[in-house]
């Protein structure tokens, strides 16, 4: 995990919140504010969760989506068309404001979106969306959204690189602090492109300014992280998708600059440990969430000592996960956890040598999750691709020790990537 530290000052853009939260009224969920015991007794602290991912389209983005278009009415009343690219959640928050303001909204999403994201728009955009799924990725769909936009003179609702769209945001940070009576030590925030930690930002600066306020994003595309380390808006040249609400490319002119102000702490943290958090929350708490959604949580573990004792609020931004993910998500909390193993094995070709694997290699609580082996008669030993499960990190080491001294070791599959994703 990295984390780059940073100062606050008065130069952050203004934004008008009053204005958001006069529009969203009635329109919104106040979503709960909510203990919770798991993580509280995990670590020694009060950790409260703001609930976004029950808000309406299943997160926070309705906020800033309807904020913008709403402010944009305002302004034309004769507005009939705007355009979005999104990787899935600020565009159903698009679909749904559209449909409540009879608005048609051209929307352009990477074809790499989860189905349930790509469904959910059309659910609740209805007749007033046209979904195009376009790129790899949400900087190539929004690229080919504004070019779409340029051309048609349709208005661009940007996903975070707006004052309204963290106007929109921000009535978050309102409700959070309306919701407890008590000083808040920490904020946890998510970070894909900025507008939820830039928004959480102006409020709280100037009314809880003694919360220090972290922010959380995806080690595979950490582009806030870049761009403070190097002091200006970074393009990072590859990304890692999984953490698909909040994989950027780079973050906005807007946010970087309140967040370069406002944020106490930015951490980049692993899939694996992402995908724990989500688990943990399903097992223990029964929360649904998304892995974007379980980022802010992820964060803790690398505050465990100076939250200990302190009262923590973790916002969980949503919970459009897409069911059909649930095997990658384990396999990837597994290996992060040094509880899941792939091993080259090299089976001698006699009679009974996978038998003599299983009952003397294996430990009693080690369990075969995957095999693939092809025996070939012009060999003396025919290798295979082996996962093994573990209950305990301590069984790897004395699993290793069998396996080489039965001479059934060849090569250990994890530390090797790219081989690692050639063959599985």
């Amino acid at each position: 995990m990295t984390s780059v530290a940073r100062n606050f000052s008065q130069s952050v853009p203004t934004v008008d919140v009053a204005a958001a939260s006069r529009r969203l009224d009635g329109v919104v969920n106040q979503t709960p504010l909510m203990a919770n015991q798991t993580y509280s007794e995990l670590l020694g602290a009060e950790v409260f969760l703001k609930r976004e991912d029950l808000q309406m389209v299943r997160s926070y983005k309705i906020r800033g989506a309807y904020n913008k278009i709403a402010a944009l009415r305002e302004a034309q009343p004769d507005l009939s068309h705007v355009v979005c690219a999104s990787a899935g959640n600020h565009a159903q928050g698009v679909a749904q404001t559209c449909r409540l303001l009879g608005v048609q909204a051209a929307v352009y999403m990477p074809v790499t979106t989860p189905q349930q994201k790509i469904e959910q728009v059309r659910m609740f955009g209805g007749d007033q969306v046209e979904l195009e799924l376009v790129g790899d990725t949400f900087d190539e769909a929004q690229d080919q959204a504004m070019a779409f936009s340029e051309a048609n003179h349709h208005p661009f609702i940007h996903p975070f690189d707006d004052p309204d769209i963290i106007a929109g945001q921000a009535t978050i940070g309102c409700e959070i602090l309306q919701q407890t009576d008590q000083a808040i030590d920490y904020l946890f925030v998510p970070i894909g492109g900025g507008g939820l930690a830039s928004g959480l930002i102006t409020i709280f600066k100037q009314q809880s300014p003694q919360t220090r306020i972290i922010g959380v994003e995806p080690a595979g595309a950490a582009s806030m992280t870049a761009a403070l380390q190097t002091g200006e808006i970074t393009r990072l040249t590859h990304i890692d998708r999984f953490v698909d609400g909040a994989a950027v490319q780079q973050v906005g002119q807007h946010t970087f600059s309140v967040c370069r102000e406002g944020l106490d702490d930015v951490l980049s943290v692993p899939d694996g440990l992402i995908c724990q958090t989500l688990l943990n929350l399903y097992n223990k708490d029964a929360i649904v969430v998304e892995p974007a959604g379980a980022l802010s949580l992820a964060g803790l573990y690398s505050f465990r000592e100076q939250i200990r004792g302190k009262r923590v609020v973790c916002l969980l931004s949503g919970s459009n996960n897409d069911i059909t993910r649930i095997e990658e998500i384990r396999e990837r909390a597994l290996l992060y956890g040094g509880l899941k193993h792939y091993f080259l094995v090299r089976f001698p070709q006699r009679a009974g040598a996978l038998k003599e694997f299983v009952a003397d290699i294996l430990g009693p609580t080690d369990d075969i999750t995957y095999f693939q082996y092809q025996k070939k008669h012009s060999r003396e030993h025919g290798p295979a691709v082996v996962g093994i499960e573990l209950r305990s990190q301590a069984d790897f080491e004395p699993l290793m020790a069998r396996m080489k001294t039965g001479g059934f070791f060849n090569d250990y599959l994890n530390n090797q990537p790219e081989l690692f994703s050639m063959l599985l």
